[in-house]
């Protein structure tokens, strides 16, 4: 059994075998643990039967994002099973092969990708000249988390297994703040 955490929105959600749930959480950090074995036993399952974590790698939020990466390999490492990343392009990609996938930033830019597109971040200007050269837009309602457990079958059956790490697609608060004072 593949188990699918995202936590780079405000909540928590779960997948495995069919089963899915999304947690309003107000702390996330505190709330994942229980949450995690809550959704287990409502699927009748055990830790000992997961083959696979897989963990939305982003984008989405700094914090939430690193907290899950951390929680999945965490639980990858004590049950001695692989931790696959999945972004949440390949989840909006896996459900419109032809899309252009255009998600809110919320700091006044977007974050796209496409099978034409590398993952970045684009002003409303580009995506209005760049979103064109695909049939359709996407990103404006949340991904389908449960395509995420064929996205982890199908790399671990390529044996992809690139380390997990967020998915930055422009430097944190901090970092601006620091190349700002620096310069």
């Amino acid at each position: 059994m593949i188990l699918v955490i995202n936590t780079s929105g405000n909540g928590l959600e779960f997948v495995l075998d069919g089963y899915h749930k999304s947690v309003e959480a107000e702390k996330q950090s505190v709330a994942l643990p229980a949450e995690t074995e809550k959704f287990l036993t409502e699927c009748g399952a055990s830790w000992s039967d997961l083959t696979a974590i897989g963990v939305v790698v982003g984008p989405g939020s700094f914090t939430g994002i690193r907290m899950g990466i951390a929680y999945a390999k965490g639980l990858a490492m004590g049950l001695n099973i692989p931790v696959v990343g999945i972004n949440a392009f390949e989840l909006y990609l896996a459900a419109t092969p032809d899309a252009f996938v255009a998600i809110d930033s919320g700091r006044g830019d977007l974050f796209v990708a496409s099978k034409l597109h590398e993952p970045a971040t684009m002003t409303i200007e580009e995506v209005e000249t760049e979103q064109m050269k695909c049939p359709r837009t996407v990103g404006h309602k949340p991904f389908d988390l449960s395509l995420g457990t064929e996205i982890v079958r199908n790399k671990l059956a390529r044996g992809n297994l690139d380390p997990v790490v967020p998915m930055y697609l422009r430097p944190s608060y901090a970092e601006e703040a620091k190349n700002k004072n620096v310069q």
